[in-house]
Formats: C-alpha cells, sequence, structure tokens
C-alpha cells in the first residue's frame, strides 16, 4: 500500500516514484538484466551509461518482442534492446501530467530523473493504481 506524505494536492512524482530506481549499465548483458527485474518483481528497468545519466529502458515488452522476433541472445548487451532517451519526467511533475504522458504514449513506466538526467525514481502503472485505490478508498470511507 502506498503511503503518501502529508501534503496537499495536487501530488507530484516524488510523493509516488518507487526508489531506488534499478538501473544497470548500458553493457549488462541481457541474462543479467532479466534475472535482476524477476528477483526484484520489476517490469522495467533504466539503462545508464557510465556517468550514471539515463540513456534507455528496458520493459518486458522490449524483451517479449525482441524473442519474438528471433532477435534476442541473452548474451546481447543491455543498450541493443533498449528504448533510447525514454521519456521522462522531473521529480516535481504533477501526478495528472505523468498519467497525461503515460495514456499519450501507451508507456507504462516513466523514470524520474534530476536536472542533469540522473535517474532518481521510477514510476509504474502500478504506482498510479495504488494512488487511486488510496484515493477511492479515503473518498468512498472503505
Amino acid at each position: 500500500m502506498v503511503k503518501l506524505p502529508r501534503r496537499t494536492l495536487p501530488l507530484l512524482a516524488r510523493d509516488i516514484m518507487s526508489t531506488p530506481p534499478i538501473t544497470v549499465k548500458e553493457n549488462t548483458p541481457m541474462r543479467e538484466v532479466a534475472r535482476i527485474m524477476c528477483d526484484k518483481k520489476i517490469g522495467s528497468i533504466i539503462v545508464v551509461g557510465f556517468d550514471g545519466k539515463i540513456r534507455g529502458i528496458i520493459t518486458e515488452r522490449d524483451m517479449t518482442c525482441a524473442v519474438g522476433k528471433a532477435e534476442a541472445s541473452l548474451d546481447m548487451p543491455a543498450w541493443e534492446f533498449m528504448t533510447p532517451d525514454p521519456v521522462t519526467v522531473s521529480a516535481e511533475t504533477p501526478i495528472m501530467d505523468v498519467l497525461d504522458k503515460m495514456r499519450d504514449l501507451g508507456v507504462r513506466h516513466i523514470p524520474v530523473v534530476d536536472n542533469e538526467g540522473t535517474p532518481i525514481g521510477m514510476i509504474s502503472a502500478r504506482d498510479i493504481m495504488a494512488v487511486v485505490d488510496l484515493l477511492m478508498r479515503m473518498f468512498s470511507g472503505r
């Protein structure tokens, strides 16, 4: 269950993002990426360069498509699977704007980055659903 800090609406990305963000380097073999995602029970992972800045994202959908096209090898590096330059938000982005981006772009994961492009969190559809559930329970009296 998501615990929201005591604050007023609107909620911001920092209020619901998962931290710390789970990241891998560009040259991490896909075997390791898949193992991390499985162990952490996450649907995406942020790919960073050696400078720690975001370079891409790998989602379950990316892996499924690569396997389906027989383009996958577990020894391939993460950069060959990732979606480069993913859409990101800042910690100060209102949740409604995050929702709009997710809906308009058809994505289920949006990395949260600082001003330098370093990942500081991740917002997933699961995080959004947890907040919606909490708010609905609060307003329905359940």
